[in-house]
């Protein structure tokens, strides 16, 4: 598939190699054919980078256009779905069963997946040489990352991971290349992210040989590729930010469901894990996004972006 940077801004992403979500978007960059820019960020706190551009939010990944900094890679689908619609993500047939599937996958799934690859013995692949302290520093981080969010026991995620890919083993059965289908669609690529965390722990990923439907279309996913990239480091990303503008938001309609008027200032959190909040004036609010706008002493004027669905919006206070 050609390459297809020249046809739209500069896509800068924010991430780092083992993240999951970060590999949905790298898969969907390689089916969308898109070139982009990769900047590297720490696997834990402190990321002074990402925070001047966020005001706070420290979730894995990020997507920067300019001064535009996205976050969650459901909002981020959707922002390549506007900037290269073909090959699209969301096809006409299954689109609101493909929303329905993501939404699941990016919870539900990962949330299984996470603690059955992390288990002892997948751990000790994760931590391969690295040093004690780095360890115990990973593990502080996630902790606090995390914080009152409900975690599942090793043997219930292994039950429910089992039971899953007997289920989607059924569903390919029938010789459909894709999981909803014919076409690729954001289904896809959702649920293949969690799947691809456990096949890169070698002790745990047994558990999907059994399904081989279910690991040919792992293949096919992977197969895409991830487009191509030249890099940039997290402080040239700052400085692109500090020189831009963010995109206007003049004329945009303005969905109120919380009697607060754009232009006012608020805080906006994500409602399950990693809460930290990040404040500033209400610029944007569509039925799917919201954005406000915040001014950092390193990245200058900055709009950040959030999906609706997972976030809070409220006065400060």
């Amino acid at each position: 598939m050609p390459t297809r940077g020249a046809l739209v801004s500069q896509l800068v992403f924010h991430h780092y190699p083992s993240s999951p979500f970060s590999e949905k978007i790298r898969a969907i960059f390689g089916f969308k054919g898109l070139r982009w820019t990769s900047v590297h960020i720490p696997v834990i706190m402190p990321k002074p980078d990402v925070i001047a551009l966020t005001g706070g939010y420290r979730k894995t990944p990020l997507l920067q256009i300019g001064a535009d900094i996205y976050c969650d890679t459901a909002l981020i689908a959707d922002v390549l779905e506007r900037l290269a619609p073909t090959p699209t993500l969301y096809p006409a047939e299954s689109a609101g069963t493909a929303h329905l599937l993501a939404q699941w996958a990016d919870s539900t799934l990962f949330w299984t997946a996470i603690p059955y690859t992390l288990q002892p013995a997948g751990l000790q692949t994760r931590f391969a040489g690295m040093k004690p302290e780095h360890i115990k520093a990973f593990v502080a981080d996630r902790t606090a990352f995390r914080g009152n969010a409900r975690s599942i026991a090793i043997p219930e995620a292994t039950g429910a991971l089992r039971l899953y890919l007997e289920q989607f083993e059924a569903q390919l059965a029938d010789g459909r290349p894709w999981l909803l289908g014919k076409a690729t669609s954001i289904a896809d690529f959702s649920v293949y992210h969690s799947l691809w965390f456990v096949r890169s722990a070698p002790p745990v990923s047994d558990i999907l040989e059994p399904y081989r439907h279910v690991t040919a279309w792992l293949d096919r996913v992977q197969a895409l590729g991830n487009g191509t990239f030249d890099k940039m480091t997290s402080g040239e990303a700052v400085a692109l930010a500090a020189s831009s503008k963010p995109a206007s938001t003049e004329g945009e309609a303005f969905l109120d469901l919380h009697g607060i008027a754009r232009g006012e200032r608020v805080t906006v959190a994500a409602t399950d894990y990693g809460v930290d909040p990040v404040e500033g004036e209400l610029v944007l609010s569509r039925p799917d996004e919201i954005a406000i706008r915040r001014v950092d002493p390193r990245a200058g004027e900055v709009v950040v972006h959030f999906p609706r669905i997972g976030f809070q919006l409220q006065r400060p206070g």
